[in-house]
């Protein structure tokens, strides 16, 4: 929460600021850039760092990493010293795929994806609160500059006792519904990490690297090509709704811009809702994330095809309040599905990866999105549905993949 509050504060505003100090459109959109490719580069390599030296010195590394980015960026009065700002945040700002990663290291396979939505919903409402807040600051004189020095984010570390303890705590309460034998064996790996991690720490920087790249090397020969696959394609089908929707409206139904803002808070108010109502959604399903992730692509496709579609702006509201739910939920049961194919013990790699093909996803979503556009204001949506509609047929050819008797199948490590 407090992550996402720091960054969503500085975030809307940096196009402002960068104007403010004499950059045209052009060189913005170069930064802008940048961020985005070294997160694409950097994101694989600094989540399998965390499975070698540990959650604990990567998280914290991170923060403090990116801590100073926000610090250069406090202080920039000039545009090179606004691009030098976001070199570090770009290249280690992945607190939230390793605070993920921890998560799967403390919890069953079969709370993860109640876990992991609750963790969605405090970082969603973080990321609603910050633009308020940094919106409120910025008018205040050097408020851009305050704003950015509050975005410094600490986090106070916990000991490994304190972790042990909570995993100690996690498995009592588990008791009614796991076995002995299970809670035993995750107490076992997660104490086998923790030494590996330890040892890790001492490690030359060489070796670290050659781990890193030996890890990267094994996840790019796995047969994990069609989650990744289906992960780019839903991310790049969202990004289509999103890109260009303030426009798309006005120039479709003729409505203000600010009744487009209120409309995607109000999409992220029930993003929260639906990271909360997981859990039960999980229980109806009865913890079949392959299923549950086909059904929720299934919805979102539909709704972005009736968006495409629709005749008035109620059914852009209606489609919205249901694709909160959707998009979210699926966000949820990728990456539980690529942590429970792929294996935990490369939790941190896998996420990476992930992490990075989103970006990729990031990086197409606006080229295709001006493309389509040029043609229709329905065009970005349309293509979105389409793509939607090819990763549920790459999930439906790939069912006996993951699913043996109604259950997600485990890869044998």
């Amino acid at each position: 929460f407090q992550d996402l509050f720091g960054v969503s504060m500085v975030v809307p505003l940096m196009n402002l600021h960068i104007k403010s100090l004499g950059a045209g459109h052009t060189v913005a959109g170069i930064i802008g850039s940048l961020y985005g490719i070294m997160q694409l580069f950097s994101s694989t390599f600094v989540g399998c760092w965390s499975d070698i030296v540990g959650r604990r010195y990567s998280l914290l590394a991170c923060i403090l990493l990116s801590a100073l980015g926000y610090f250069l960026l406090g202080i920039s009065t000039t545009v090179f010293l606004f691009a030098i700002s976001r070199v570090p945040v770009g290249i280690f700002k992945h607190t939230l795929s390793i605070s993920k990663a921890l998560l799967s290291d403390l919890v069953s396979e079969r709370d993860r994806p109640l876990v992991m939505g609750r963790f969605n919903a405090a970082s969603s409402v973080g990321f609603i609160l910050g633009p308020v807040v940094g919106g409120y600051l910025t008018e205040l004189e050097d408020g851009f500059y305050q704003t950015s020095f509050i975005c410094l984010v600490w986090m106070l570390p916990w000991s490994e006792e304190n972790t042990g303890n909570r995993q100690h705590q996690q498995g009592n309460k588990g008791a009614d519904n796991f076995s002995t034998k299970a809670n035993s064996d995750q107490h076992l790996k997660s104490a086998t990490n923790k030494a590996m991690a330890s040892d890790s720490l001492f490690w030359s920087p060489w070796i670290q690297v050659a781990t890193v790249l030996k890890r990267i090397k094994g996840i790019a020969c796995s047969d994990l090509w069609d989650i990744f696959l289906v992960r780019l394609l839903m991310s790049v089908a969202i990004l289509l709704y999103y890109n260009n929707f303030t426009l798309a409206l006005e120039e479709r139904f003729g409505v203000k811009p600010l009744f487009a803002g209120y409309l995607m808070s109000y999409s992220s108010a029930l993003g929260v809702l639906a990271g909360c109502l997981l859990g039960p959604i999980t229980r109806l399903y009865q913890h079949n994330t392959y299923r549950l992730l086909l059904h929720s692509s299934t919805l979102t496709c539909t709704l972005i095809l009736l968006y495409a579609s629709a005749l008035s702006i109620w059914m852009v509201i209606l489609s919205s309040t249901f694709l909160a739910f959707s998009t979210t939920i699926g966000r949820t049961c990728i990456i539980d599905l690529e942590l429970t194919v792929g294996g935990n013990e490369a939790s941190g790699t896998l996420l990476g990866v992930g992490q990075s093909v989103t970006s990729v996803g990031r990086i197409v979503a606006p080229l295709l999105s001006g493309i389509s556009q040029e043609f229709s204001p329905c065009g970005p949506p349309s293509l979105g549905a389409g793509l939607a509609l090819v990763a549920i047929l790459v999930m439906n050819a790939n069912k006996q993949k993951y699913c043996s008797h109604g259950n997600v199948k485990l890869k044998n490590q």
